[in-house]
């Protein structure tokens, strides 16, 4: 069976890689990869990884919209700082370290050119506030589903039901794509078709034999 809906991620899959932008950011801020990698590390322990608990759990609440961004910005702020050994301001954080999420114009192209051959499209996303570029996805997606918004967060399955009920398709006619190799397992538990996207070429040549069309960008998109 062709598949008939693609939905994709944004940080990582429409934005160049998650380290590199990261890196960036934090040589922005003054800071090493290694304290990058202390304030963060926390955040990927199993006693920090525990629902609720550190790091992990304060952002687990910011992506499902229970705790204001600026608080996690304060928290991130703090390590940064004891990590890095200068201040690092917390007021903007969160809208400095995306400024580094680049537009990834080719993945862009793509889901368009799928949007426009009549492919179901939908866009969904674990947020870390407002810093979308959605002036950008004029005539791309038909959902777009935000964790923030909605509740609920990947790789919860309750989020990705509540995105194929959105866009009317069956799970197991859904394409999920995204750079988390924990987000794909979830999907495909729930019957969806999963890539993980590692790089433009890779995905493109993947996504044109699921869907049996041609789907590498044509254009690029602003």
């Amino acid at each position: 069976m062709t598949p008939r809906a693609l939905i994709v991620d944004w940080g990582g899959v429409l934005t160049p890689g998650v380290p590199d932008a990261m890196r960036e950011w934090a040589a922005s801020e003054g800071l090493d990869v290694a304290a990058l990698r202390d304030a963060f590390g926390p955040w990927h322990d199993p006693d920090e990884a525990r629902p609720g608990s550190g790091l992990a759990g304060t952002i687990e609440l910011m992506e499902r919209g229970e705790v204001d961004p600026a608080q996690v910005e304060r928290v991130l702020a703090d390590r940064l700082s004891r990590a890095g050994g200068r201040a690092v301001p917390a007021e903007g954080l969160l809208a400095r370290m995306f400024s580094f999420f680049t537009h990834a114009e080719d993945m862009a192209a793509l889901v368009r050119r799928a949007h426009r051959i009549g492919i179901a499209t939908a866009l969904l996303s674990n947020s870390w506030g407002d810093h979308y570029p959605d002036h950008l996805w004029d005539g791309t997606f038909d959902v777009v589903v935000l964790s923030g918004e909605v509740g609920m967060r990947k790789p919860d399955p309750a989020i990705f039901l509540h995105t194929v009920a959105l866009l009317g398709v069956p799970a197991a006619e859904c394409v999920f794509v995204d750079d988390l190799p924990p987000n794909v397992a979830a999907a495909v538990d729930l019957g969806m078709i999963g890539v993980i996207h590692r790089d433009y070429e890779q995905t493109a040549d993947e996504l044109c034999v699921l869907f049996d069309r041609d789907l590498r960008a044509s254009e690029v998109v602003g």
